[in-house]
């Protein structure tokens, strides 16, 4: 058995598994609110309701960057 080539997964899979457990982990980290503060969390939800598209898409672009610019970092 020779070497691994570089930028070749040495476990099929494993990239759907980090996914996996990616996805996990965003569940838990959107639970917290909701499960130490409920009425905080029902208050911040009915705000973005109000909230124009604009708006909603101006916050999920700034949350999208400031991911992208945290794995950069860390990685």
């Amino acid at each position: 058995r020779g070497r691994v080539p570089q930028g070749v997964d040495p476990v099929p899979g494993l990239m759907w598994h980090d996914l996996a457990v990616a996805l996990c982990l965003v569940l838990v980290i959107e639970g917290i609110v909701p499960f130490l503060s409920p009425s905080g969390w029902r208050a911040m939800v009915l705000e973005v309701t109000g909230m124009s598209d604009r708006a909603l898409r101006v916050a999920g672009l700034c949350a999208m960057l400031a991911g992208t610019a945290l794995l950069y970092a860390i990685n």
